[in-house]
């Protein structure tokens, strides 16, 4: 029987596959202990710091354990990535035959129903958007997967990609016409009969919700699930496990009410009129907030603004629609799912005014043109736990920023891992001979009005050591669009700005253009790998800490006192130690890498809590003086 040490040793499967391959005793050992978890059922918190190598070191142990594997990553891409470049190379060094499949959720595939009604619906399409139109119509006929992201011809923000793809809401399942050619279907069927599926974890936990509430499974029985990236995990499964309705749902579904009265009516009395003062009131609300982006407490609001009078106005006129399209439901699927959709909207918003509940927390949102509300549970750990344990598999959780000095209490209390053996791989990496770390005490406290124009000006003086090469990462959207207007004018190196184009391009620009320096907020923090000279510099402006302000923090912070804990110690430092390592992650990617990391906020070196945060990181070599960052650069 082939073994892990048969794959990693330094004349093993994987070194007569990989040119100039590097053994990595802390990956040899990850897979070990992977597979002897999986061996004994047992369940598994890890971290690896960056160049482990987890993806091969979990692939490995995963195809030799012989069980039925579920594989959940942060994103799309890295599904793509280990999809089309990892689990091919592991299958041949492994030399196993099992069936494999990769499964994202139905916004990734295409409709055709969707499609067909578009194609019958093009009065309010541009030119362009009817060229993209024929291109996928023409795509339709020949594509096996249906995944959207085959469509490299038609830009990622064309509106057309949302019309031709379905919602939960607005799928017809069973009952729509092309049901027995659906991609979304005939995709998860085939996942159900795969051997190792490679899903994220924004469609596992889709499907966590789906089992619960009885709709059937999206994701096959597995033996063991292994979590990447799994620091996400806490995040995204408050959002999961929240309820939120948004102004954004209620003119999808007034759109599709106009469609479906179009294809299946056309005669309906009073329906224009009433849709037009629905769809008036719903932009009423919207405007009770202004222009910019924010998170709410809802009772604040409630009482606080005109919020009331508002929303009031809109249910009565959501009321009047409800009435008129009930009658017309029984002319057809389109009209009879509008009205399933109305009814669940309207109940959701006239319970959420109403009920308040000590275990979960009423927000609102402001995002760009649309308002959402949110039902947060406070604590997730029992709904995670609860949910997972259905799977009945073996969970192994993984990522290069899971502790905080070796320890896993801040993530595994999240969770609600209880159970789990923890151990940590550090990065194989020399961060003493590769980095060098500058925190200037000189800088005023990141709090204090004269902060900002010294953080600009160190910033201007770093990158002209450094000669661009650098990412600086802001806290905020706000510091990113200040900062953003004075350096453009005062530095010689090319600036490329967060927002500017889609992150993939802006990354590309980035390693394509010499000298570069790339603003970015959170979305640059993690998930971003750039090799060599590139990337020399990274300037991260203040500590990570979440805003005071946000509603779901104050409710959590609150949660941790009526414990007896210290919700600052706790909770924050924790999560601000752990967005720290994710940025300062970027710098050091490869083995020949060297590069300047820079904390422009000293309370890091001055508070006490900037110890446990200081720890935390990488073994960086820590200086307070400019001139050693200028000699470190020549």
């Amino acid at each position: 029987m082939t073994t892990v040490k048969d794959i990693f040793s330094k004349d093993g499967a994987l070194a007569n596959l990989i040119d100039d391959y590097q053994h990595r005793t802390e990956q040899e050992e990850m897979a070990q202990k992977i597979f002897s978890t999986i061996s004994k059922g047992q369940n598994l918190v890890c971290e690896a710091g960056t160049g482990t190598g987890k993806t091969i070191a979990y692939l490995v142990p995963a195809l030799l354990s012989k069980r039925k594997v579920i594989i959940s990553t942060g994103t799309r891409h890295l599904q793509d990535q280990l999809y089309q470049k990892d689990l091919p190379l592991v299958l041949e060094a492994v030399a196993s035959v099992v069936t494999t499949m990769v499964l994202k959720g139905r916004s990734n595939y295409l409709c055709l129903q969707h499609m067909d009604t578009v194609i019958h619906n093009t009065k309010d399409l541009n030119y362009q958007n009817i060229s993209d139109l024929q291109e996928i119509v023409q795509w339709s006929s020949s594509t096996k997967t249906g995944d959207i992201n085959e469509l490299v011809m038609i830009e990622e923000n064309s509106v057309i990609r949302s019309k031709i793809t379905s919602t939960t809401e607005n799928c017809l399942g069973q009952s729509c016409p092309s049901f027995n050619d659906c991609f979304v279907f005939k995709n998860r069927k085939a996942a159900l009969e795969s051997d190792l599926v490679i899903t994220n974890h924004h469609l596992l936990l889709s499907d966590m919700s789906l089992r619960e509430k009885g709709f059937g499974e999206v994701l096959p029985i597995a033996d063991v699930i292994i979590f990447d990236e799994a620091h996400q995990l806490p995040e995204l499964a408050s959002t999961y496990f929240s309820q939120t309705i948004s102004s954004r749902q209620l003119l999808e579904l007034i759109t599709d009410i106009k469609i479906a009265d179009r294809e299946e009516a056309g005669d309906i009395q009073q329906l224009e009129g009433a849709l037009a003062k629905f769809e008036k009131e719903i932009r009423d609300v919207r405007l009770v907030f202004g222009r910019e982006d924010k998170r709410l407490n809802w009772l604040e609001v409630w009482e606080n603004s005109s919020l009331s009078v508002e929303l009031t106005k809109m249910m009565i006129s959501f009321q009047i629609v409800l009435d008129i399209i009930e009658t017309a439901s029984q002319r057809g699927k389109l009209l009879d799912n509008c009205w399933q959709r109305a009814k669940a909207h309207y109940h959701y918003i006239d319970i959420y005014i109403e009920t308040n509940n000590e275990e979960s927390i009423r927000w609102i949102e402001i995002r760009g043109h649309h308002l959402y509300l949110n039902h947060t549970p406070v604590n997730i750990s029992e709904t995670f736990q609860k949910r997972l344990s259905e799977y009945n598999a073996t969970s192994i959780f993984t990522s290069a920023t899971l502790a905080i000095n070796d320890d896993f209490d801040y993530y595994s209390g999240q969770l609600g891992l209880e159970e789990c053996q923890t151990h940590v791989w550090n990065s194989p990496f020399d961060y003493e001979k590769q980095t060098c770390l500058y925190v200037p005490l000189d800088l005023p406290d990141p709090n204090q009005f004269e902060y900002f124009d010294a953080f600009i000006e160190r910033t201007i003086k770093l990158l002209s050591y450094s000669e661009g090469h650098a990412f600086v990462l802001f806290t905020s959207h706000q510091a990113l669009k200040k900062s953003a207007n004075i350096l453009s004018k005062k530095i010689k190196y090319p600036i490329l700005i967060q927002g500017q184009a889609p992150r993939s391009e802006l990354l590309n620009q980035f390693r394509d253009t010499e000298h570069a320096v790339l603003l970015g907020t959170s979305s640059f923090w993690e998930g971003v790998d750039v090799k060599g000279e590139s990337l020399s510099l990274v300037v991260i402006d203040k500590l990570p800490f979440a805003s005071p302000d946000d509603p779901v923090l104050q409710a959590r912070l609150n949660h941790y006192s009526k414990k007896g804990r210290n919700p600052f110690m706790d909770y924050q430092v924790p999560q601000a130690a752990i967005g720290l390592k994710q940025g300062v992650g970027r710098l050091i990617r490869d083995v020949n890498d060297r590069g300047v990391c820079v904390i422009c906020d000293k309370r890091v070196v001055k508070k006490v809590y900037g110890k446990r945060i200081i720890r935390a990181l990488p073994p960086m070599p820590m200086t307070h003086e400019l001139e050693d960052v200028r000699n470190f650069f020549n």
